[in-house]
């Protein structure tokens, strides 16, 4: 890392979004927890108005895209897939990050004719899987700075109604995909072995109600760089079944003993156990499989089940807004 002294200003770009997305959400959440310790931290927004998440401070303040100056004391952060935005950061010879919350749009937007060798850019990486691609892929470090979810909005149910079994799901996460893995399923166990219960159109008290009346949480979606959706399910008690999105092995573990995939990336070491039924991204044939599995375990109420809930949310806390908190804090103070 490159020392700029004391006196650096952090400055944030934030692409133009019409929709939720959880890469502004961590964006906002960052500017947050710098500005309220002490850090001179500024949001500077693309285009004006755009979507903002409900439940944050908003404590940075902005700064307009035609005002901003910056200087080479400065350090300026750009999410990854809007390398042409880097460039106010490079020509005031400021220290440039892009922080990389999917691995997938690592290389999307270079120019043509230009490389991450050649660029004066550090990385910030969501999870573990993406410090590894981008270390494997471009020879360059990149600390992890994850995302934090909110405990106070997403905790378990005290208890939950032993009926129909409802499994959670998000439609605009690979839609087609989750209505094969649905087809399957029905194909296999009948229809009306369980009830679909699509999450769209919700904030994010909604998306945790919904989630806590559920049974089990289908994820559907890939690539991912860290997604909060499955960790939130975690967090409310659901069972998770599905796609990794590669990132998701950050906290993700298997239940299975022999599970029918098993990712070829080496798996940090955590403290919790066996979180969910993980498959491949794109398998909907296993999607199903383990779908059924886990519907199994809980008409049965197996012996698995509690330590799975045990294990989820223990997944959880690690992921809460103090933990975040303190890696972002401690990263910044290394700066």
């Amino acid at each position: 890392m490159v020392s700029k002294g004391n006196t650096m200003k952090t400055y944030i770009f934030l692409p133009p979004v019409k929709k939720p997305t959880g890469g502004i959400t961590v964006l906002r959440q960052l500017a947050d927890i710098l500005h309220q310790n002490g850090h001179e931290a500024f949001l500077v927004p693309r285009e004006a108005g755009g979507w903002r998440p409900e439940g944050l401070a908003d404590a940075a303040p902005i700064v307009e895209w035609n005002a901003l100056q910056m200087t080479s004391s400065d350090l300026w952060l750009v999410p990854e897939g809007w390398v042409n935005a880097l460039v106010p950061g490079m020509e005031a010879g400021a220290l440039c990050f892009s922080y990389v919350q999917n691995w997938a749009y690592l290389f999307s937007s270079l120019p043509e004719g230009v490389d991450w060798h050649h660029l004066p850019v550090e990385f910030l990486a969501v999870s573990d899987p993406v410090s590894r691609f981008i270390k494997e892929s471009t020879f360059k470090d990149a600390p992890i700075l994850r995302p934090g979810i909110d405990r106070t909005i997403f905790y378990p149910p005290q208890k939950r109604d032993n009926g129909t079994i409802k499994v959670a799901y998000m439609p605009r996460k690979n839609k087609a995909m989750a209505e094969q893995i649905m087809a399957i399923f029905e194909h296999r166990a009948g229809l009306g072995a369980v009830t679909w219960v699509p999450l769209e159109g919700l904030d994010a008290h909604g998306v945790a109600d919904a989630l806590r009346a559920c049974h089990i949480f289908l994820a559907t979606g890939f690539p991912e760089g860290c997604p909060l959706p499955p960790l939130e399910a975690l967090a409310c008690g659901c069972l998770p079944v599905g796609f990794t999105g590669f990132g998701g092995w950050d906290y993700m573990r298997q239940i299975q003993e022999e599970p029918r995939y098993t990712p070829w990336v080496h798996l940090r070491e955590v403290n919790w156990a066996g979180n969910g039924f993980w498959c491949a991204d794109g398998d909907a044939l296993d999607a199903a499989l383990c779908l059924e599995e886990a519907v199994s375990l809980i008409k049965n109420e197996d012996l698995y089940l509690l330590a799975a809930f045990e294990a989820g949310q223990e997944t959880a806390n690690a992921y809460s807004l103090a933990e975040q908190k303190r890696a972002i804090l401690n990263l910044w103070d290394q700066l």
